[in-house]
């Protein structure tokens, strides 16, 4: 894995959802731990920040998530049922995720939003710039998102958040960014944020995913931040704050993202996030590829 040295070390992972969009399978399982392919999605996530130097991860979790936490720790049980066999292979798959990173967790104690969900890491956080990373978006690892957002954050102060252009039928699933352009293609200044709005009001088809790099100047604002749209405290209505200023936190700038994300949070892309991991896959890709290549052809001479 490629590491990028960074001055930024921290990432906080918002894994307190209920996961409704998956029952009954999320009753008691966390829709975290759901397999993509034959790892949990959460893994990915840890991966993607520890990847861009981000070594130091907070989850912020809740009710029934003691499973996440299981995850990335040592199981010696099974650690030691694998040695006996000789699974050196097996071994090693399962040790990864417990020598991933530095792991924190601590409870959102009332489901109040990602607003409040980021507030909730401010005493580990301190006041050091931190990444966000929400657990329904991958990001592939070929396309490393985060450690160019870390090096604009750098660059220019303030906060960062991810952006990807959305047709205009889409926005209202997302927080929408009025932008301008800066001297770098992939960079642009945020000037403001709605979120979830109406098409037809929409500042932009710019839409706001999951990955954010914030001054910790946010803390204050969220703490002054009243629930917004859906009674949750909104991170998207301090982020727009933040974009108002040019010091106190500000200003917010935006990576303009271009590659390949997957969103898991629904299940239509989850499944096709599996698929298109699935072919990538050097030990799956052939056989699955060649598998689904019948089936389609099948399908449609049905």
């Amino acid at each position: 894995m490629t590491h990028t040295h960074t001055g930024i070390t921290k990432a906080v992972i918002p894994a307190a959802g209920l996961g409704t969009r998956f029952l009954p399978a999320t009753k008691a399982t966390p829709k975290e731990m759901l397999p993509v392919v034959d790892k949990p999605a959460i893994q990915y996530v840890v991966e993607e920040a520890v990847a861009a130097g981000l070594s130091d991860v907070l989850m912020i979790t809740g009710r029934n998530k003691r499973p996440l936490e299981d995850h990335f720790d040592r199981n010696y049980e099974l650690e030691e049922a694998l040695t006996r066999k000789g699974d050196a292979s097996r071994l090693a798959r399962v040790r990864e995720s417990s020598d991933l990173a530095t792991m924190h967790y601590v409870r959102q104690g009332s489901p109040k939003g990602l607003g409040h969900a980021v507030l909730c890491a401010a005493p580990h956080v301190g006041d050091q710039p931190f990444a966000v990373l929400l657990g329904d978006d991958l990001i592939d690892p070929r396309d490393p998102l985060l450690a160019r957002m870390t090096a604009v954050q750098e660059q220019y102060g303030g906060s960062v958040i991810a952006l990807m252009e959305v047709g205009r039928e889409q926005i209202h699933l997302y927080g929408s960014a009025a932008i301008m352009p800066t001297d770098e293609d992939d960079v642009v200044k945020v000037t403001g944020l709605v979120e979830k709005p109406d098409p037809a009001s929409a500042p932009s088809s710019f839409a706001v995913i999951g990955r954010y790099v914030l001054d910790p100047g946010v803390f204050e604002v969220l703490r002054k931040t009243g629930p917004g749209r859906g009674g949750e405290i909104q991170l998207t209505d301090a982020l727009r704050v933040l974009a108002e200023r040019d010091d106190e936190g500000g200003p917010v700038h935006g990576v303009v993202f271009t590659g390949r994300r997957y969103d898991t949070g629904d299940r239509g892309d989850y499944l096709r996030a599996i698929v298109r991991l699935a072919c990538e896959r050097e030990d799956l890709g052939p056989d699955f590829r060649t598998w689904l290549r019948d089936y389609v052809t099948e399908e449609m001479h049905e």
